[in-house]
């Protein structure tokens, strides 16, 4: 008989930890824009007589798969910039169509246009509020500038002796 809950010992602890990984991160979303561009590359390589010249057949045809099949590798690994990824899988999706054999054969550039959705919808998951730490003791030490807004000292704070002059208020000296 099995058991549906956690498995004890390093297994259980193994299966938590990718839990945990996979769901940290658009791993869907990672996982379609790399079969994508996996997909695209076949279909360039393959030899049915169906594989469509469409488009320019150079550097293009294995650029556009081959950066998909990066950005789907790095959204896995750097969730944070998934915005960029996204946006970079969406419009080599649609490029894709003029490129690569009709974005291989369509199913690869729908592939990619679905990963790219997700990985833009895409959000961290929200921990749930704890307990907050407790907020700092205030320096008994103040500023007096802090002491006189507080007026928690019966002295006033120290202040620069003026220098008695003839001159009016307003008119300075002039520097030497």
């Amino acid at each position: 008989m099995t058991s549906h809950g956690p498995m004890p010992g390093p297994t259980g602890t193994r299966r938590a930890r990718w839990r945990d990984w996979r769901r940290s991160r658009p791993f869907t979303a990672g996982v379609l824009i790399t079969v994508a561009g996996v997909e695209m590359l076949v279909t360039l390589r393959a030899p049915l007589g169906v594989v469509l010249k469409v488009g320019p057949q150079g550097l293009a045809a294995y650029l556009v798969p081959t950066v998909l099949v990066l950005c789907g590798v790095l959204l896995l690994a750097t969730p944070q910039q998934r915005v960029f990824y996204a946006l970079l899988t969406l419009v080599l999706a649609l490029a894709s169509w003029l490129t690569s054999n009709l974005g291989g054969f369509v199913v690869g550039m729908l592939l990619a246009l679905v990963g790219g959705s997700l990985a833009f919808a895409w959000t961290p998951a929200k921990r749930p509020p704890g307990p907050r730490p407790p907020a700092p003791a205030p320096d008994t030490e103040s500023d007096d500038g802090l002491a006189i807004v507080r007026r928690d000292q019966t002295d006033p704070p120290a202040t620069p002796e003026r220098e008695h002059t003839d001159r009016p208020a307003g008119q300075h000296r002039a520097p030497a």
